[in-house]
């Protein structure tokens, strides 16, 4: 069976969740530290290695307010709802989009997450 994640190249996710962590510089203790323990570490790791595909909403709604991303979104890649509405295709996606002179794709936003991680971590800010 594919998921809806390997269809449209938008990475699972396991890897939008390392990203984003990576993108704030976090580790995975961080993380736990930050959502007061609601998230071990333990579990963050297994999430993003893909061992573990369908985390508890409140799991996901803890680490959108940890990492600043739409919860909607993340809900919608631990495959709970899917979008429905071309409301969502014309809005900005993320934080990331928020500087983008165009909308941006949810893979374009994912790129420019991972871009943005390498970027940081080249130039050690």
């Amino acid at each position: 069976m594919t998921s809806n994640t390997e269809t449209t190249n938008v990475p699972a996710l396991g890897e939008y969740l390392r990203v984003l962590r990576n993108g704030l510089k976090m580790s995975l203790r961080e993380v736990e530290e930050a959502t007061s323990r609601d998230v071990s570490n333990a579990y963050l790791s297994q999430l993003e290695n893909g061992k573990i595909n369908k985390p508890s909403p409140n799991i996901l709604h803890s680490l959108a307010a940890v990492y600043g991303a739409s919860y909607e979104l993340l809900m919608q890649r631990a495959g709970y709802i899917s979008p429905t509405t071309e409301k969502e295709n014309l809005e900005k996606h993320g934080t990331a989009a928020t500087f983008a002179i165009e909308n941006l794709s949810v893979e374009e936003e994912a790129e420019l997450l991972k871009y943005l991680a390498f970027y940081r971590d080249r130039k050690g800010s």
